[in-house]
C-alpha cells in the first residue's frame, strides 16, 4: 500500500514513470535512511539530489562551520550563511527543496567513539569527508556493521567514486590499504580544485545510493570510476577483494575501530574536499 499525497505523486511523477522505479520504488526510497558525512563538496550535491528523489530520512554529520571560500563548490549553503553551521544550513536547503524529507543534524566529527551506534540507524552511508583518519575509519565502521558505503574524492580537476558492499566486493582498504604519510598528498586548499568536479562526483554517489535502495541496475562495487575533468575522459578500474585484507579478509587483524592520528589528515577548507590522488594509486 502506497502512502503518498497528490502533491508527491506529482513531485516523484518522472520517477513513478520509470519501470525500475514505480510507486514500489518510490515507496522504497520514502522509507529509506540515508547518513551523509560532511555537508561539503561531495555531500551538497550528493544531499540535494537525494532530497529531490524522495529519501525519507536524510542525516548529515559536519562538525564546520560555512566559509567564504567554500561557496564555489560547496552548494549547500549561500552567502549569508558564512559563519553558519554545516548542518544547519544544509538542513534549511535542503527543507526549502523538499519539506517532505526529514533531515537530522549531528554537529560533532565522527570518531570511533559514535560511528557505530550513528551508522546503525541508516541503511546507506555516502563518504563526503576531508581526511584520511575519518575515511578508513567510516570504512571498517560499515565493513563491521555490514553496511554499503558510497565514496568519492576529489582534488584539481580530477574525482574517483567507488562502491562498498561488505561481503560482496572490495572495501577501501583491499584498494588502498593504509593511509598516505603526512604531506604526501597536497590539499585542495593547497592544490586547488574545480567546483564542477564536487557536483560531477556528488551526484553519481547521489545516483548510486538510489539504485543501492531500489536494487535496480549494476553500482559500482568492484570498480572505481576515475574521472579527468580537464581532458574529459571517465575511465573505470577493476576492484577485487583482498583475501587478505585486515578488516574484510579472510582472516581480519582489525577486529576494532582504530582512531587514526589526524595528523595523517589532508584537509581542504570544507569538509567534502578530498583528495583524488587515490585514482591514480588504483592504476
Amino acid at each position: 500500500m502506497f502512502a503518498f499525497t497528490e502533491d508527491e505523486i506529482v513531485r516523484y511523477s518522472r520517477h513513478i514513470l520509470l519501470p525500475e522505479v514505480g510507486g514500489v520504488g518510490q515507496q522504497k526510497l520514502k522509507e529509506a535512511r540515508v547518513l551523509i558525512v560532511g555537508a561539503g563538496g561531495l555531500g551538497s550535491p550528493a544531499a540535494f539530489y537525494l532530497a529531490a528523489a524522495g529519501i525519507g530520512t536524510i542525516g548529515i554529520v559536519d562538525d564546520d562551520v560555512v566559509d567564504l571560500s567554500n561557496l564555489q563548490r560547496q552548494i549547500l549553503h549561500r552567502t549569508q550563511d558564512v559563519g553558519t553551521p554545516k548542518v544547519e544550513s544544509a538542513r534549511r536547503a535542503l527543507e526549502d527543496l523538499n519539506p517532505g524529507v526529514k533531515v537530522v543534524p549531528y554537529r560533532f566529527r565522527l570518531d570511533a567513539g559514535n560511528v557505530m551506534d550513528l551508522i546503525r540507524e541508516y541503511d546507506v552511508i555516502v563518504d563526503g569527508v576531508d581526511n584520511f583518519a575519518t575515511r578508513y575509519l567510516l570504512n571498517d565502521a560499515c565493513v563491521m556493521a555490514g553496511k554499503p558505503l558510497v565514496d568519492a574524492g576529489i582534488l584539481r580537476w580530477d574525482g574517483l567514486v567507488m562502491t562498498i558492499r561488505p561481503g560482496e566486493g572490495p572495501c577501501y582498504r583491499c584498494v588502498f590499504p593504509e593511509p598516505p604519510p603526512p604531506g604526501a598528498i597536497p590539499s585542495c586548499q593547497e592544490a586547488g580544485i574545480i567546483g564542477a568536479i564536487a557536483g560531477i562526483m556528488g551526484t553519481i554517489q547521489a545516483l548510486e545510493t538510489v539504485k543501492l535502495i531500489l536494487g535496480v541496475g549494476e553500482t559500482l562495487t568492484g570498480r572505481l570510476l576515475v574521472v579527468d575533468a580537464l581532458e574529459g575522459r571517465f575511465r573505470q578500474v577493476t576492484a577485487r577483494r583482498d583475501p587478505g585484507c585486515p578488516v574484510c579478509g579472510e582472516n581480519p587483524t582489525i577486529t576494532q575501530l582504530v582512531e587514526y592520528d589526524l595528523a595523517c589528515d589532508i584537509r581542504g577548507n570544507g569538509a567534502g574536499d578530498r583528495t583524488a590522488a587515490a585514482g591514480g594509486a588504483a592504476n
